[in-house]
């Protein structure tokens, strides 16, 4: 059993918690991630992201958004209650070194697991530039911790309500331009990933993506999180879970992904009532 020693709501759907998991936190380093089960009589495992982690203490911190019944569940609990099963670190660390110049682009809770590999690519002596995007200023997160330990933070909002109204392709395309980056890396929606791996390949920019697709075993045994990358079938668990966002077959990642939307946005409409949203505020 793995306590959760606080929470934190960050905004309608978004919640933070740091979590008892003593030997995951001596292990892990940036870009590898945990599989969750809630237990009892929901079994269901879904893989997270290890936003940060603090040895000494024992702990680990998720950031996560409430879209399906096991995450709207995870919601719920509160800091005191136990998660019964938790299995990491999984997948393969980011791959840090001293690049030069690097931009990290965070979209939406994408900025969560962005955090810890900022914090390597400066602790590796990068000039590291953080671009930060979200639909709206209630969604932008981490924002704080961001500013504390990279060189220069960009923020851009779809309605404008904060920083910059924009999405984060358009400041990607001007530091490609004007910063010319040794790497870049992008997390968040998919479209978003392609459409920044887009943006950098006209510069022939060294591009990772961190892809979060259908997953069961987080082994490599089930194979529902297979993609293709460079005409080869990769398993996101264990060969990823980053890639080079040049050599991804995005239109097939995205086509796959949709196979459970229904059932997840049925979920999703369930289970806004156990967490007090608003229809409209999610």
């Amino acid at each position: 059993m793995n306590k959760i020693l606080s929470k934190q709501r960050l905004s309608a759907e978004v919640f933070r918690m740091e979590i008892e998991a003593p030997e995951i936190a001596e292990a892990r380093k940036p870009g590898q991630f945990i599989i969750l089960q809630m237990g009892g009589d929901f079994g269901e495992r879904i893989p997270l992201t290890i936003a940060n982690a603090d040895p000494k203490k024992g702990t680990i911190t998720l950031i996560f958004q409430a879209v399906g019944e096991t995450t709207h569940r995870l919601a719920m609990l509160e800091a005191g209650d136990s998660i019964e099963n938790l299995l990491g670190p999984l997948g393969k660390p980011t791959d840090i070194e001293k690049f030069g110049k690097v931009v990290c682009v965070g979209g939406g809770i994408g900025v969560a697991p962005l955090f810890p590999i900022v914090q390597g690519m400066k602790n590796a002596g990068n000039e590291v530039k953080v671009i930060m995007g979200a639909r709206t200023k209630d969604l932008i997160i981490m924002e704080e911790e961001m500013r504390a330990t990279a060189d220069e933070v960009i923020v851009v909002t779809d309605d404008g309500s904060y920083g910059r109204k924009a999405l984060v392709t358009v400041p990607l395309k001007e530091l490609c331009e004007e910063f010319k980056p040794d790497c870049v890396v992008v997390i968040g929606p998919p479209i978003m990933m392609k459409f920044g791996a887009l943006t950098t390949k006209p510069y022939g920019i060294h591009t990772i993506v961190s892809l979060n697709t259908i997953m069961i075993d987080g082994t490599g045994m089930c194979g529902g999180c297979r993609v293709t990358v460079g005409g080869e079938t990769k398993f996101v668990c264990v060969d990823g879970p980053e890639f080079d966002g040049h050599q991804v077959d995005w239109d097939n990642m995205l086509l796959r992904l949709g196979t459970y939307k229904d059932k997840e946005a049925d979920a999703h409409h369930r289970c806004h009532i156990g967490l007090n949203i608003e229809e409209g505020e999610a």
